[in-house]
């Protein structure tokens, strides 16, 4: 599959994108520890399609221009990441672009709705039931006779598409340390990312994925099936797909998906203004307080080399007025 996305009279190469700083982090807390720890800044691929959402649909947008499609259909929330993410990237290598929105219309618009839609994205609201039969054929099918021929991308992006973007994250990170890595950590809200991650570590390392939703003990048993439905003998339900080189961290969810109070908040400050960038309060926010906490506990051996992964999602503060 090339790397190269025609948008319309010129070509995008994803090498134009690729790729993201990794930076050390330094802190007192971190020398006590004796651990390094490195943030791949994916955030900084695009500002408005950057993080693990460029890393999901840089293989879809490929597979959908390969296959003669002009219009991409996705799925969100109001303040959804991916919805944002995917109407810069369609308007970007010209596609028209379809977002299934949960919920009522309300004007005005917030401003990821308003940035989607000013991006060119066609935004169809439902209600939560209907919502909830994204997944259902028959579904799909009542939205083809709607909206015509669509590239169908899933909530979140999520598919073993998106994983093969996630897993070039290991690879740049091992073209940039001097040794290899011990544990590399995400934030996880479908388990795309985190399987992604499995499936290019080796053995001897580790993932942690850190849930973004309350209950997340599910996920684990999503991202086995991501890497089930993606293995070479996709019968064989055992090989590698509960690997002990990887888990779900559920204790850092602070009430649920898209939950905050003041102690996120105030770390999230705290973090900027030590490290001199911003966190989202959805994700990455969450997933940088659990892995200090870890870290302040003594969870990772002396000497270890810890990376985390900046998914992006900046766009979201505006919804919790950060």
């Amino acid at each position: 599959m090339s790397d190269v996305i025609p948008a319309g009279h010129k070509s995008i190469s994803y090498t134009d994108l690729a790729g993201s700083p990794l930076q050390q982090l330094n802190s007192s807390l971190l020398d006590k520890a004796g651990v390094q720890l490195y943030v791949k800044r994916d955030d900084l691929i695009h500002p408005q399609f950057g993080g693990n959402k460029w890393r999901k649909l840089k293989y879809n947008l490929i597979n959908a221009r390969q296959k003669q499609h002009h219009t991409l259909l996705t799925f969100g929330g109001a303040w959804s990441n991916h919805i944002y993410a995917t109407a810069a990237a369609a308007k970007d290598f010209d596609f028209n672009s379809i977002g299934i929105i949960r919920g009522e219309k309300h004007t005005p618009l917030n401003a990821t709705l308003s940035f989607a839609e000013k991006c060119g994205m066609q935004l169809h609201y439902v209600d939560r039931n209907e919502y909830r039969q994204k997944k259902e054929s028959h579904y799909l099918q009542k939205l083809k006779q709607q909206f015509g021929e669509f590239y169908l991308l899933p909530e979140g992006g999520s598919n073993a598409l998106a994983m093969k973007g996630c897993e070039e994250i290991v690879d740049e990170i091992n073209a940039v340390l001097d040794r290899p890595f011990d544990t590399i950590c995400c934030a996880s809200g479908t388990g795309a990312t985190l399987a992604g991650l499995v499936k290019a570590i080796k053995p001897e390392q580790s993932a942690i994925g850190f849930s973004a939703l309350k209950g997340g003990s599910f996920l684990a048993d999503d991202v086995a099936v991501f890497l089930k439905d993606t293995a070479p003998d996709s019968s064989d339900t055992s090989a590698d797909l509960h690997r002990v080189n990887w888990r779900v961290e559920q204790r850092f969810h602070f009430g649920g998906y898209a939950k905050i109070n003041d102690e996120l908040i105030n770390f999230m400050r705290q973090f900027q203004s030590q490290y001199g960038f911003e966190l989202d309060a959805v994700y990455t926010g969450k997933m940088f307080y659990g892995l200090l906490t870890l870290i302040e506990q003594g969870a990772f051996k002396p000497g270890s080399i810890i990376v985390a992964v900046h998914s992006g999602g900046l766009q979201g503060n505006k919804g919790f007025n950060l």
